[in-house]
C-alpha cells in the first residue's frame, strides 16, 4: 500500500514521457510481426482482469484461438486495475486490454495512445463501498481510512460518493491498494472501509462488511461507470480484421450471458475459482451489452465519448489529473468500426 501524494499528477507525466519513448522499441515483441498476408498479426497480447464478464468467458472457452487459428498465438496476461492496463498499454506490453471508464479517461487524457472498441460491461452494483459495523453512512466515513485502487473506476466513484455527502477527499485517509489487498488489510483491521469490485467485494460482505452504497446508486446520480476494452491506436490501425474477430467472439460471449446462463456461469465461477451459484450472484451485479446495443447512440455512438468528457472534467477538478483535452479527442477515442461490423450496422 502507498498514501497518495499531491505529486502523483506531475510524477505521471514524467513517467509518461519516458515509456512513451520506450514504446516503439517494444512494439516488436508484442505482434507487430503479420501473418501471411499481413491482415493479422501473428501474436496478440491481452491484458485481462478477474471481473465476472464475457471476457472470462471468451478466455476459458478458448474461443479466440478457436477463430484466429494456428497463425496467430493469443497470450493473456493478468492485470489488477486500469491503472495497471494503462502502465502496460504505454510500455507495449499489449494490444487489448480491460480498464474501467476512469482510468481511460485519464489515460486519453495523458495522450496514451488507445482506443475504445468495446463495453465489457455497465457497472452497477458489482462495485461498491463497503464499511465496518458501526459505520452506517458516507459522512461517517470522515477522519476512517478507505481504501481503494487508485486511478480505477471504483476511485473515481468513491471521490463522487465522498463529494455528494458533502465530504473533502482531505476528510478521509485514502490508501492505494489492489483488490487482493484490499480484502487482506480488511481481516487484518487495517481498514475502516473500501470501494472494490467483485470477487473481493463479494468477500468483504461476508467478512460483516454494510454496503453504504453501489455504482449503480451513483449512476442514477449521472456518475456512471463501465468496463471498458481498449485496443492500441497502432494495432488498430495495422490489424481491424484482428478487432473485429476479437469483438465477434466478445459479442459471442454477452449472446452467452443472455441465452445460457448456467454455462456462463460455470466458464466465469471457472476463471474465477468460486461456486457457480457465487457467479451467477456477481454476473447479476452488472449490465451486458450485445455489438448491436453498443452500436447505438447510447454508447459507443455518442454516449461513451460524453461519459468519457465528464470522467476526465471530474478528475481534473479533484486534482487527479493536470488537464482534459477537446471533447473531439474523446469521442476520436472511440473505435465504433468492429461493433458496427459484427452487427451488420
Amino acid at each position: 500500500m502507498q498514501s497518495r501524494t499531491s505529486g502523483r499528477p506531475a510524477l505521471l507525466i514524467v513517467a509518461l514521457a519516458i515509456v512513451l519513448g520506450l514504446v516503439a522499441a517494444a512494439c516488436g515483441d508484442d505482434g507487430s510481426e503479420t501473418t501471411g498476408d499481413g491482415s493479422l498479426p501473428s501474436k496478440i497480447t491481452i491484458g485481462y482482469q478477474l471481473i465476472p464478464n464475457g471476457d472470462l468467458i471468451v478466455k476459458h472457452n478458448g474461443w479466440l484461438e478457436e477463430a484466429f487459428g494456428d497463425d496467430v498465438k493469443v497470450e493473456w496476461k493478468l492485470f489488477d486495475s486500469g491503472g495497471a492496463v494503462n502502465e502496460a498499454v504505454l510500455a507495449g506490453g499489449i494490444d487489448i486490454g480491460l480498464a474501467g471508464s476512469s482510468p481511460v479517461s485519464r489515460g486519453l487524457s495523458s495522450d496514451i495512445p488507445y482506443q475504445v472498441p468495446w463495453i465489457f460491461d455497465v457497472i452497477g452494483d458489482a462495485e461498491a463501498l463497503v464499511a465496518k459495523p458501526g459505520i452506517e453512512s458516507v459522512k461517517d466515513l470522515k477522519g476512517k481510512t478507505v481504501a481503494t485502487p487508485f486511478a480505477s473506476t471504483a476511485h473515481y466513484s468513491l471521490l463522487a460518493a465522498i463529494e455528494d455527502a458533502g465530504l473533502s477527499e482531505s476528510d478521509v485517509k485514502l490508501i492505494d491498494a489492489q483488490p487482493d489487498a484490499i480484502y487482506a488489510s480488511w481481516t487484518q483491521g487495517q481498514i475502516d472501509a473500501a470501494y472494490v469490485w467483485n470477487p473481493n467485494l463479494a468477500k468483504l460482505i461476508e467478512e460483516d462488511g454494510k454496503v453504504l452504497l453501489t455504482s449503480a446508486d451513483l449512476a442514477a446520480k449521472g456518475k456512471t461507470t463501465y468496463d471498458l476494452a481498449v485496443v492500441t491506436t497502432e494495432f488498430a490501425e495495422k490489424y481491424p480484421e484482428a478487432v473485429r474477430v476479437w469483438v465477434e467472439q466478445q459479442d459471442r460471449a454477452v449472446k452467452l450471458l443472455r441465452d445460457d446462463p448456467d454455462a456462463a456461469a460455470e466458464a466465469i465461477a471457472a476463471e474465477l475459482s468460486i461456486s457457480v451459484d457465487e457467479a451467477q450472484a456477481q454476473i447479476e451485479d452488472l449490465i451486458f451489452l450485445t455489438a448491436a446495443e453498443q452500436a447505438g447512440d447510447e454508447y459507443l455512438g455518442g454516449g461513451l465519448a460524453d461519459n468519457l468528457i465528464a470522467a476526465a472534467a471530474f478528475n481534473k477538478a479533484q486534482g487527479q489529473i493536470d488537464g482534459v483535452k477537446d471533447d473531439q479527442a474523446y469521442r476520436d477515442a472511440v473505435y465504433t468500426a468492429a461493433v458496427k461490423a459484427v452487427s451488420g450496422g
